[in-house]
């Protein structure tokens, strides 16, 4: 007896009949051939001349009969598979000595026994193209490929890569795809980023990075991007084209942690950034002797409700509650100016040097009284005509 294959579709429901007339009085038994049995039909069904399946899984695939008594009527196989979906593929190399990846997303996990493969050959040669067996990674939710490049490659070369992928229910080929092995470059992030603070030094952070293991710095270099923002920021500020494997922020917010990353690309500017290296953080250098340090770390600047940007104060400059959590007072800088602590000490320096100049005043006035005084007492009962006129002439 020949067997008839019957394709369903995940999550629908599907009927199976077993013949379109059977006798009035016999009783229809389906059954399905379970997976390691060890000859004859397996798990029992239902009975009847239809079979309801609902809701498909790709475990209800298999092969189902129905039989009145020991005559078996019918044997049929069951798919449950869906077409596979269009490759989108993306091709890259982590550094020159590497080999190509090339991969695919899926929206949904693949069907059981999709077959997923690629073939690479050089364009406008009339050559035999290479085939890869492609791989599905679950977590990923992505086919992967593996192209392997010969040494001595030239890596300007056009290459032509085409995919396609099949099952049970039908296959799709995707869009063929023309690389280089230098488009396709892109490395891995840098790693072991570390944001250090200079001494003496408020408005620098020393940070360093190294390259990829993947990457060999003896034969070939990578230029890097770094972009940092203190936390309060929602944006990030970027430097670009640096060589070495450090950079020194000069600009850095006062007393606020920033968030620093890298990323990196050929040196010659070939093929793709990497993706950004996870992130890292800072402070920049605080003075010690600054009252200040004791206090909260703070921003100079906050975005107001109105669009404007206002002052955050130490709230321990007030001695206040911080009753709501906010740690500080925030006020608009365009009616509420902020008090320098150190207008305090220039004005407490003033009035105490003014209260010592009025203090030497009267000092030297009480001892001008006294000197006085005592001329006086010394020459008490002459008086003073001025001094002796000329003799007066004689006249004859």
């Amino acid at each position: 007896m020949s067997q008839d294959t019957v394709l369903g579709h995940l999550g629908a429901n599907i009927t199976l009949t077993c013949q379109d007339e059977v006798p009035a009085n016999a009783t229809v038994l389906w059954q399905v051939e379970e997976q390691g049995a060890a000859g004859g039909w397996g798990r029992q069904l239902a009975e009847g001349n239809t079979l309801l399946l609902r809701r498909l899984r790709y475990e209800d695939s298999g092969h189902y009969s129905c039989s009145v008594g020991s005559h078996l009527l019918r044997s049929l196989r069951l798919l449950v598979a869906e077409p596979p979906e269009t490759p989108q593929v993306s091709c890259y190399r982590r550094s020159h000595d590497k080999d190509v990846l090339c991969e695919w997303p899926q929206q949904e996990k693949p069907s059981p026994g999709t077959r997923a493969m690629l073939w690479v050959k050089q364009r406008f040669v009339a050559e035999n193209a290479t085939e890869q067996r492609c791989r599905y990674f679950s977590k990923a939710r992505k086919f992967v490929c593996r192209v392997k490049v010969p040494p001595g490659t030239d890596d300007t070369k056009h290459l032509v890569v085409s995919t396609c992928v099949s099952n049970s229910a039908g296959g799709s080929a995707g869009k063929d795809k023309i690389i280089t092995l230098n488009s396709v470059l892109k490395p891995d992030p840098p790693v072991n980023v570390t944001v250090q603070a200079l001494e003496k030094a408020p408005q620098r952070l020393q940070v360093n990075w190294s390259y990829p293991s993947s990457w060999d710095p003896r034969f070939y270099w990578l230029r890097f991007q770094v972009r940092y923002r203190p936390e309060p920021a929602p944006t990030f500020m970027e430097v670009d084209q640096v060589t070495t494997t450090w950079l020194d922020i000069r600009d850095a917010w006062r007393g606020t942690r920033h968030v620093v990353q890298v990323r990196a690309k050929d040196e010659f500017g070939h093929g793709a950034w990497s993706e950004w290296s996870q992130e890292a953080v800072g402070t920049p250098w605080t003075d010690p002797w600054d009252f200040t340090s004791e206090m909260e770390p703070f921003s100079s600047q906050v975005p107001m409700e109105d669009g404007s940007y206002g002052v955050t104060l130490f709230p321990k400059l007030f001695e206040e509650d911080d009753t709501n959590g906010a740690g500080g007072a925030v006020m608009e800088s365009s009616t509420h100016p902020v008090a320098s602590p150190y207008a305090f000490l220039v004005t407490g320096g003033s009035l105490l040097l003014g209260i010592a100049l009025f203090v030497g005043i009267v000092v030297q006035a009480d001892m001008v009284d006294k000197w006085a005084g005592d001329n006086q007492a010394r020459g008490r009962g002459a008086a003073y005509a001025g001094p002796p006129r000329p003799p007066r002439a004689h006249t004859q």
